[in-house]
């Protein structure tokens, strides 16, 4: 049975178990934010591509399998309950051992942080100030090292590096190549620009 939206907004002061426990028997997907169902609409191709490209750019540089997910829910610290769904995340081994035998995938406050958070932004001024305002502060709050922001409209990446508990932001447009703490462990001589991720067709 299609639940209406009116009826969703209506259910407030949803605690996490609530949420993990929640099925409304539609195939909507949701994320929890202070406590509110937020409906998460379906993605655009771009982009679902754009995290794909970097799904297979990530595998290709050797970060192990088991360590990259797409659409993991990331708990994430607040006045109420929130659980976020990142477009892309990278788990440390450590992380990923932590989710061996879970019945759902989510990463909670007792486990530890990705090392990596990738949102795409969707095309609106609430999805980006979603992204650029109360994700930044969340997931900077949960200790990510590392958090991009991949904007197709203003065909701009904004990558922020965890220094000292808070973010510091660098931003990349056309052929700029990204500089990212993250992948200098990983990349070798392979380089990534902006236009590749953008275009969401980088290059083996």
């Amino acid at each position: 049975m299609v639940v209406a939206l009116e009826a969703l907004q209506q259910v407030k002061g949803m605690s996490l178990e609530e949420f993990l426990n929640y099925d409304d028997g539609t195939d909507t997907v949701y994320q929890l934010e202070d406590g509110e169902l937020v409906v998460m609409p379906p993605e655009s191709y771009l982009n679902q591509r754009i995290a794909v490209a970097l799904l297979i750019y990530f595998a290709q540089i050797g970060i192990a399998p088991e360590c990259l997910l797409i659409k993991t829910e990331v708990v994430v610290s607040g006045m109420r309950p929130t659980l976020r769904v990142p477009d892309l995340l990278v788990l440390s081994e450590e992380g990923a051992q932590s989710l061996q035998g879970a019945s759902r995938s989510t990463i909670s406050l007792e486990m530890p942080p990705p090392q990596l958070v990738v949102e795409v932004v969707s095309p609106g001024k609430e999805n980006a100030n979603r992204d650029y305002r109360y994700k930044l502060s969340q997931y900077q709050s949960r200790g990510i090292s590392e958090y991009w922001i991949v904007d197709p409209m203003e065909e701009r990446i904004t990558v922020f590096v965890l220094v000292e508990g808070l973010y510091e932001s660098r931003g990349f447009s056309g052929e700029e190549v990204l500089e990212s703490p993250f992948l200098q462990g990983f990349s070798g001589d392979r380089t990534l620009s902006a236009v590749q991720v953008l275009r969401g067709g980088v290059n083996s």
